[in-house]
């Protein structure tokens, strides 16, 4: 028994001698290749070096959005006829008020020739006539007739020339045709689209961006753009509105963007490019530039809030009372509270200070008072 442990510890020695001889042999033989007059240690190393520089850095944040045209409409005529003339082709690029498209007119120029007779008749007629009341030949009430036909027979000949304006279609806005859905001689009905036309310069880049980044974007900061069709190239804008997906997640949720002093500067400048797309704007000790804001055929409502005694250079009560006289803008004006501050700041009558819960309910009651 004795005899075959020892034999047993024997074996496991040469063995365990073994491995380790074999790893101080390979050791030496990698420690001899690399000082070695053939080995990579005797070979010089390349060392670069760099001066240190200072350059400015900027976060950006990256997202892929779908672009759209500024303007684009589907034109169409107002009036039923047949096409006459054609004056555009596909894909062809066209001047604001360029004659695009002619409906068959013939019967209507020469109705309007007819009415303008009658017009003029009615004209002689009335100086005439009224030659002959200074001479007491006739009544007052012939004249009245006179004048009255007169201006009836001027009206049916504006009537008329706005129809012959109607079966003439023009560019409203200069841009890019499309592709051409008429031909000459085909009836057209109201309404039917004889070409889409897009305003490509400039043009609205729309991208969605996570929640967490909000707090580093803001309306005109500078952005690029990069698209497959010009590889390599960028193309500069700015941001216009930020305006949060709210719409498509909450059926019933109206937005209002709301702008004070300095800020209403951007309300200002959104208000066509947002226009219909959020339910209004709300401008609050307006710069002075509010006395031109005329809200008059916009689809967005317009509020502006200002305090009686504001004393703010840029930001004069007076001219938030100009939009609302000139172009019956909604005023609030607000009275009250106290200013204990520089006439700009917040706490001086320019921020309400002291009726700042009466103001925020104001506004709060115009917004529920809306359609």
């Amino acid at each position: 028994m004795i005899k075959r442990m020892v034999i047993m510890l024997v074996l496991v020695g040469v063995v365990l001698g073994g491995v380790f001889g074999f790893k101080n042999f390979v050791n030496g033989k990698i420690k001899e290749f690399m000082t070695g007059p053939t080995g990579p240690g005797s070979a010089p190393q390349t060392v670069s070096t760099a001066k240190a520089a200072v350059a400015d850095w900027q976060q950006q944040l990256v997202a892929v959005g779908s672009l759209r045209a500024v303007k684009g409409s589907d034109l169409s005529i107002e009036l039923a006829g047949v096409v006459d003339e054609i004056n555009f082709e596909s894909g062809q690029d066209v001047e604001a008020g360029k004659v695009l498209l002619k409906l068959r007119s013939e019967d209507d120029v020469a109705k309007l020739k007819s009415l303008e007779a009658q017009a003029d008749l009615s004209e002689v007629t009335y100086d005439r006539d009224l030659k002959q009341l200074k001479a007491q030949a006739i009544s007052q009430a012939v004249v009245d007739k006179d004048a009255a036909d007169l201006k009836n027979n001027r009206a049916q000949v504006e009537q008329q020339r706005a129809i012959l304006e109607k079966k003439t279609l023009k560019a409203p806005f200069a841009g890019h045709l499309g592709l051409r859905q008429v031909d000459l001689g085909q009836y057209l009905a109201p309404g039917n689209v004889v070409v889409t036309l897009q305003a490509l310069t400039p043009i609205f880049a729309d991208f969605l961006l996570p929640q967490q980044a909000l707090d580093k974007i803001k309306v005109g900061q500078a952005v690029t753009a990069k698209v497959d069709t010009y590889p390599g190239k960028t193309f500069p804008g700015k941001i216009m509105a930020i305006v949060a997906d709210l719409e498509s997640r909450y059926d019933k949720l109206k937005v209002y963007v709301i702008g004070t002093s300095r800020s209403t500067e951007s309300t200002m400048a959104l208000t066509k490019p947002l226009d219909g797309q959020v339910a209004g704007f709300v401008h609050t000790s307006s710069v002075n530039a509010i006395a031109s804001l005329d809200p008059r055929g916009l689809k967005s409502r317009h509020l502006i809030v200002a305090h009686d005694r504001d004393g703010c250079r840029v930001t004069r009560p007076a001219n938030a009372q100009a939009s609302h006289k000139s172009y019956g803008t909604d005023l609030i004006m607000m009275d009250g509270g106290k200013s204990v501050d520089d006439d700009c700041e917040a706490w001086a009558y320019h921020g309400y200070n002291g009726i700042e819960k009466e103001t925020v309910d104001k506004i709060k009651a115009w917004i529920l008072a809306g359609p």
